[in-house]
């Protein structure tokens, strides 16, 4: 089982990662991206989160983003980069990070002393992550730190929510989940995104979906109402616990201390943000 402070490190993870992924549901993103000659949606994403890796194309993507087809990554990826460079594009997504965080937080959060302690101790913390069998975090720890505070702490987000992600994905090949198989078990928590985004943004048929479900029911983990069974709830449980073990080191090397502090700011300037309408209403839950 996951240490207390595994677990209190999901639970700081849980507090900034949907921070860091708000910049992707922005207009401020999609209108920068749009400003440099990309105006498809997925392109835009592909190029955006993939650019701190280079100018890479489909199978880099699918290898680090997981849950993606590669048909869909494929349309878009390499040629995205005869558009704009990575460079260009990381320039694009920060000024996008910086418009977005303004908008949703408001300049007196921005240039607040808990913004900047936020962004010191999630720093601190990514100082502890380590680059082995990590391409999404050991691309973006090659990046420069911003100085401006709120940049700052977005880019610290990112690193602490890569290197985790980078670590479930060891989890998920370990739990011999496929990309669907994934998505579908993840959707039938509760706490995953409803299908009809996923098939609209993953590059996924109704088919690919309903054949992932029933390779779940004959493992036993997915009953014929699409619940969750004893087995896939316990299997779900452990992919975490797994994730947690993996990605414990930023979170032991800040202390228990820090990690409370950092879960308590990071939870004040989330609610901020959902509040002020950083995502859609419909992303969540459901089978539909």
């Amino acid at each position: 089982m996951s240490s207390p402070t595994s677990r209190a490190g999901r639970r700081c993870h849980n507090a900034l990662n949907p921070l860091h992924s708000t910049v992707y549901f922005s207009p401020d993103f999609t209108q920068q991206l749009a400003q440099l000659g990309i105006e498809d949606a997925s392109a835009a994403y592909f190029a955006g989160r993939g650019a701190a890796m280079g100018a890479v194309g489909p199978g880099v993507v699918a290898a680090a983003f997981y849950n993606f087809n590669h048909e869909l990554i494929a349309r878009h990826l390499p040629a995205v980069w005869d558009t704009a460079s990575p460079g260009a594009v990381l320039e694009a997504r920060l000024r996008a990070v910086d418009s977005t965080l303004r908008r949703l937080l408001g300049d007196d959060v921005v240039a607040s002393k808990e913004l900047a302690e936020a962004a010191e101790l999630a720093l601190r913390a990514a100082e502890a992550g380590t680059r082995h069998a990590r391409p999404l975090y050991a691309a973006h720890a090659d990046l420069p730190v911003p100085e401006e505070p709120h940049l700052a702490y977005w880019h610290a987000a990112t690193l602490l929510r890569e290197h985790r992600g980078d670590a479930h994905l060891v989890a998920l090949l370990s739990a011999e989940l496929d990309p669907v198989e994934a998505l579908v078990s993840h959707t039938a928590t509760g706490k995953g995104m409803a299908p009809r985004w996923i098939l609209a943004t993953r590059g996924w048929r109704r088919a690919d979906w309903e054949a992932a479900e029933g390779r779940l029911r004959e493992r036993g983990l997915l009953d014929g109402e699409g619940e969750l069974t004893e087995a896939g709830a316990g299997l779900r449980a452990e992919l975490e616990e797994h994730t947690d073990r993996l990605d414990r080191a930023p979170y032991e090397h800040l202390g228990a201390e820090g990690v409370e502090r950092l879960t308590e700011l990071g939870r004040g300037f989330l609610m901020a943000a959902v509040n002020a309408g950083a995502f859609p209403a419909d992303i969540s839950g459901g089978k539909g």
